[in-house]
């Protein structure tokens, strides 16, 4: 994995109006997010609205990755391909996206409900969310990996919500993914050391049932093994002095 080099002001300039693009992508598809709309629909408004500002969907073709989106509906974990199966009033949907800017590339992702969700799925939403805020509330230079990780887990566990162990944060920037590894579970003080001017993919990803998972046949969607709900939320940051700036959301 590359490693998380320091960024250049142009680079800066050039990773901020990546997060721009992707910020507002990911409200177009929020918005577009309808019962009777399928993921492929999502798929092509992701690469319209991206072109559209200036930008390149970062996943198409990354390993071999056949779309542009990754939409995961229910006890799909992450990294599902667009189909043509339509989204459900009920469904639990998480949109994951990333923006390639002149060279520099933003990740982030939300999950929502098709209406109104179960108190489950209501929970799972809220702990979630509400454990990448934590999250945030730490970073900043000098601090580690494990006191990212280990507020994550906290929030989580608070939420009875389990994380999932072998899915995590990243860093990024030149790369989709690069150093640091950022789990969604860890010891306070432990791990790399953040610095000011790295930029880093914060994800909490949980399940309401299971630490467990497995692949599809189609080799890329992760499943919960018991069928769970799961959910993700991730952020592109700026590690600063002082904290950290978000740069797509």
């Amino acid at each position: 994995m590359l490693k998380n080099k320091i960024k250049s002001p142009e680079e800066l300039k050039n990773i901020r109006q990546s997060g721009v693009i992707l910020t507002a992508v990911l409200d177009v598809l929020v918005a577009s997010a309808k019962a009777g709309v399928t993921s492929l629909e999502l798929d092509a408004i992701a690469e319209k609205e991206t072109i559209a500002r200036g930008g390149k969907p970062a996943f198409l073709g990354y390993q071999g990755f056949p779309g542009r989106v990754c939409v995961s509906v229910n006890n799909e974990i992450v990294h599902a391909i667009p189909n043509d199966r339509k989204l459900q009033a009920g469904d639990l949907v998480g949109i994951d996206y990333g923006v390639n800017y002149n060279g520099m590339i933003t990740d982030a992702a939300r999950t929502i409900s098709i209406g109104k969700p179960s108190r489950e799925g209501l929970m799972l939403l809220e702990g979630c969310y509400e454990a990448l805020q934590d999250a945030l509330k730490v970073v900043k230079h000098g601090a580690r990996v494990g006191d990212v990780s280990s507020v994550i887990e906290h929030q989580l566990r608070k939420h009875n919500l389990k994380p999932i162990y072998s899915l995590t944060g990243h860093g990024v920037g030149h790369e989709l993914h690069e150093d640091p590894v950022i789990p969604n579970y860890g010891s306070a003080g432990k791990g790399e050391v953040l610095e000011a001017g790295m930029t880093i993919a914060i994800e909490p990803i949980a399940s309401t049932g299971t630490n467990d998972l497995y692949l599809a046949d189609d080799g890329w969607t992760y499943m919960t093994r018991d069928g769970s709900l799961s959910a993700q939320f991730e952020n592109t940051i700026l590690i600063t002095k002082a904290g950290c700036e978000v740069i797509a959301s």
